[in-house]
């Protein structure tokens, strides 16, 4: 039972990019070297221009060091062109054909992933290059939602680097062409102070040890649990396996993923851009809602804006009763959060997940309309508020998230021998037993946090110039120690496959 889903569970990869994991690792540290190289480069010159030229040879030649041949990159220039023509088309009057360019945009997105509800006759059958097409098309979507009159005046070099930036080509995060705009074209850069500058290097180095440490033990760990159910072990032995399946792999997502933000996030402010945060202690969340205003946070955001808020208006117009008002909500929160399910992959499997994710979201937005209506809101809000009530949600949105993960990182036939090894009953207690231990540790987490925040004493330890570098160095030691002594590399970062 592999713990990683099949290849074709996250998308179209070209074979071609098989056997290049020195450059595609983009949580390397070549790759962090390279984004130094590119920082140093564009600092030589505070002239728009200049930076606008580095920056978009370095993605050029970033991508190009991913593909190897040229051929592969054709479909990927493709749908850029026909975003910037779709572009200007829009800028230059032609208002009435938005809609059905927004339409060929995302058929033609949807085509170039080979998603399986589509004819396998109609795909390309020549391999191509679709790593980063994900956060291209995020990107295009939002340029063409946005332009008109009051949109952006984009011209195709401008186009090209906000499209192909290296430090978001792969894995996000998204970001908006006017944020993106305001720190890359401005005449004068935002500047980068020594202590800004020594607070990237400890950002990167913290985001490398996540990837390269935290990340590798936490799946060598899962794998072992999945293999553990396989043989012929006790029965107690089997329930603790299972746990470990259970609660590893949101852990492992989470230093995997959120590592390779820290990295970039780092690179592209040492390039004078700020990216937008992508994380804020998700599992901090004391439900659903809350945990995806704090998880994936820019792909939530771009979907509310350009999915959630049209729906629930464009419902809100057709329906003038305010009692069902809450419900609409409820109904465009289902269908936003389906969508950043299967977003995530083009098989069943992930047709499944977005209808967790989205089902989840939904139930917790009724779940607290219902609450609210019986108890009233101010009884509401101290109902939340309560230390057990927020302990226990916490808890449950753990337990769903790491549920809802199994059709994420496996597939139908791993799910099926998971649960028959054990049986329903056995998987009833597991998820039980993961609900309270989860509620016990993430609050008493909490709780500790919070002390050590109120704490001055504690803060200016902990922030302390010399603390920091010691800490710095501590885990820079550490990493290299891991990569020495377990002589393998990292895993990829999941989200590059999207």
């Amino acid at each position: 039972m592999a713990p990683f889903p099949r290849s074709d569970a996250r998308g179209s990869q070209s074979p071609l990019l098989k056997g290049n994991k020195y450059y595609v690792d983009t949580a390397s540290l070549q790759f962090i070297l390279f984004g130094l190289a590119v920082a140093a480069v564009s600092s030589l010159h505070r002239s728009p221009d200049w930076r606008l030229a580095v920056l978009l040879i370095s993605s050029a030649a970033f991508i190009s060091i991913l593909a190897h041949n040229p051929l592969v990159l054709l479909p990927l220039a493709a749908f850029l062109m026909l975003g910037y023509a779709g572009l200007q088309i829009i800028s230059n009057g032609w208002f009435s054909v938005k809609a059905w360019l927004l339409v060929a945009v995302i058929f033609t997105y949807i085509w170039l992933k080979k998603y399986t509800f589509l004819p396998h006759r109609i795909f390309l059958d020549f391999p191509y290059f679709t790593l980063g097409l994900s956060y291209i098309f995020f990107r295009v979507l939002h340029l063409l939602i946005e332009a008109g009159d009051k949109g952006p005046q984009v011209s195709v070099l401008r186009y090209l680097v906000y499209t192909l930036n290296f430090t978001t080509f792969v894995s996000g995060p998204i970001q908006r062409y006017d944020d993106f705009a305001k720190d890359q074209f401005a005449k004068v850069p935002i500047g980068l102070t020594t202590r800004v500058a020594a607070t990237q290097i400890e950002r990167l180095i913290r985001g490398f040890f996540k990837v390269n440490v935290l990340a590798l033990v936490l799946n060598m760990f899962q794998s072992d649990a999945v293999a553990q159910l396989t043989l012929p072990i006790s029965l107690q032995q089997k329930l603790f396996s299972a746990f470990e399946v259970a609660t590893l792999y949101p852990f492992f997502l989470y230093a995997n993923f959120s590592g390779y933000i820290d990295i970039v996030i780092a690179i592209a402010r040492l390039l004078n851009i700020r990216l937008p945060e992508n994380f804020d202690r998700p599992f901090s969340a004391a439900s659903f809602l809350d945990f995806w205003s704090r998880w994936h946070i820019t792909l939530s955001n771009w979907l509310k804006t350009y999915v959630y808020n049209p729906l629930l208006i464009a419902l809100m117009r057709r329906n003038s009763s305010r009692a069902l008002e809450p419900f609409l909500g409820v109904f465009c929160f289902f269908v936003t959060f389906f969508l950043v399910g299967i977003w995530h992959g083009r098989t069943s499997e992930f047709v499944l997940f977005g209808l967790l994710q989205g089902g989840g979201v939904a139930i917790n937005k009724l779940w607290q309309i219902t609450l609210t209506h019986w108890l009233g809101f101010k009884a509401y809000r101290r109902v939340a508020a309560n230390s057990v009530y927020v302990a226990l949600g916490r808890g449950l949105t753990f337990t769903w998230f790491s549920f809802t993960l199994l059709w994420f990182w496996s597939n139908w036939d791993q799910i099926h021998e998971l649960f028959v090894v054990l049986g329903a009953s056995a998987w009833l207690t597991i998820w039980g037993s993961v609900w309270i231990g989860a509620a016990i540790v993430l609050s008493s987490w909490e709780w500790i946090r919070a002390r050590l925040v109120t704490d001055q004493t504690t803060i200016k330890i902990l922030t302390n110039h010399y603390t920091r570098v010691v800490f710095a160095t501590a885990i820079s030691l550490l990493t290299f120690a891991v990569a020495t002594l377990m002589s393998q590399p990292a895993p990829d970062i999941v989200y590059k496959a999207f």
